[in-house]
């Protein structure tokens, strides 16, 4: 199993420009509703704003002319990620983890880190390991062969097909969209229809 997961960032390190981007957008797209579900839960924000952040990141892709300020986004992004000290529910760590990977994300856009693609792939990955370590669900020896666990590389792995193989930006970027959310839940399993 640690063979997989190696692959599976070896291949995100190698996604460069466009890609990386829609890869990590596409992450979020599973990433993002667990913020959102913590805002609705304790009133902490709307979380239109890190929507709003995300739909950017898309439209850089699909537009890449498009005249957007990142840096007023990643402003935004910062100032809206909650802080653990001041909640006592787990829900703050998947909040943390979307808003963090958003973060990455931007800076990926801005070139600022060319990693980012592989900072959110490790997060939304370590979200799905924390949420069943924390539920009870999975121990740190059955962690990686839980179905959740599994479903989350194997969506990785579909995603990194999709965006290799594609070679227009904006077709591609719908198809990882759809790929992303064609389960209907978050990458710990919230449903995304609720």
């Amino acid at each position: 199993m640690a063979q997989q997961k190696l692959t599976t960032f070896a291949r995100v390190r190698a996604l460069e420009g466009w890609r990386a981007v829609a890869f990590s957008a596409a992450l979020l797209e599973r990433m993002l509703p667990n913020y959102q579900l913590f805002c609705e839960l304790t009133e902490y924000d709307d979380g239109k704003t890190c929507r709003n952040s995300l739909d950017l990141i898309w439209e850089s892709v699909c537009a890449p002319r498009s005249k957007i300020n990142f840096a007023v986004q990643l402003e935004k992004v910062e100032a809206l990620t909650p802080d653990t000290s001041d909640y006592d529910n787990f829900g703050v760590y998947p909040a943390i983890d979307a808003a963090i990977a958003l973060a990455a994300t931007i800076n990926l856009v801005r070139q600022d880190d060319l990693q980012g693609a592989v900072v959110v792939s490790k997060l939304s990955q370590g979200s799905v390991e924390a949420y069943l370590l924390a539920s009870g669900e999975a121990t740190d020896d059955t962690v990686r062969d839980h179905p959740l666990m599994q479903f989350e590389i194997a969506t990785q792995h579909a995603l990194l097909e999709c965006v290799e193989s594609g070679s227009k930006p904006a077709a591609t970027a719908a198809e990882l969209r759809t790929l992303a959310l064609d389960e209907g839940i978050s990458n710990i399993g919230i449903d995304l229809s609720a």
